[in-house]
């Protein structure tokens, strides 16, 4: 069966590694603006709270890679740097919200306080979701995120 163009140009090319066993370098993937922008500020979180220096280099090289096509956008619309200032607040909430959530689950505390945490993570996604549609809006991008929850 013939590929199409779009498998054609995002296909995965494996290569075989020092162990034998196929190695992909990267798989490239059509995502939209504001995935790529979201995907972006939870590295650069990720790099800011990340002790352990292995885990530390890989979240480096994958911000690495992906910073050039940051400027791409900035370069393009500089209105979209607000959004990901704004992309990055609601990332950092989440991810204190998360640890909150993983300390009571560890102490296997279900209060109240642990209710509203839960409740934070989709009512933060939601945030979230707005701002990525928003960065889509102004950047213009052919791809956009859809969701939809029960009882819509």
């Amino acid at each position: 069966m013939a590929m199409s163009p779009c498998q054609r140009k995002f296909s995965v090319n494996p290569r075989r590694n020092e162990r034998g066993t196929n190695h992909v370098d990267a798989i490239l993937t059509p995502v939209s603006i504001g995935e790529l922008i979201d995907k972006i500020t939870i590295l650069e979180i990720k790099a800011e709270r990340i002790d352990d220096a292995t885990k530390l280099a890989n979240v480096r090289t994958e911000l690495d890679g992906l910073l050039p096509l940051l400027q791409q956008q900035l370069d393009a619309q500089p209105a979209l740097a607000a959004l990901k200032t704004q992309l990055k607040a609601i990332n950092e909430r989440m991810w204190e919200i998360q640890d909150q959530l993983r300390d009571k689950e560890a102490a296997q505390i279900f209060d109240e306080a642990f209710i509203q945490l839960a409740r934070g993570v989709y009512g933060t996604n939601g945030e979230r979701v707005q701002v990525k549609n928003e960065i889509n809006r102004v950047a213009g991008s052919a791809l956009v995120e859809e969701k939809q929850y029960q009882g819509e």
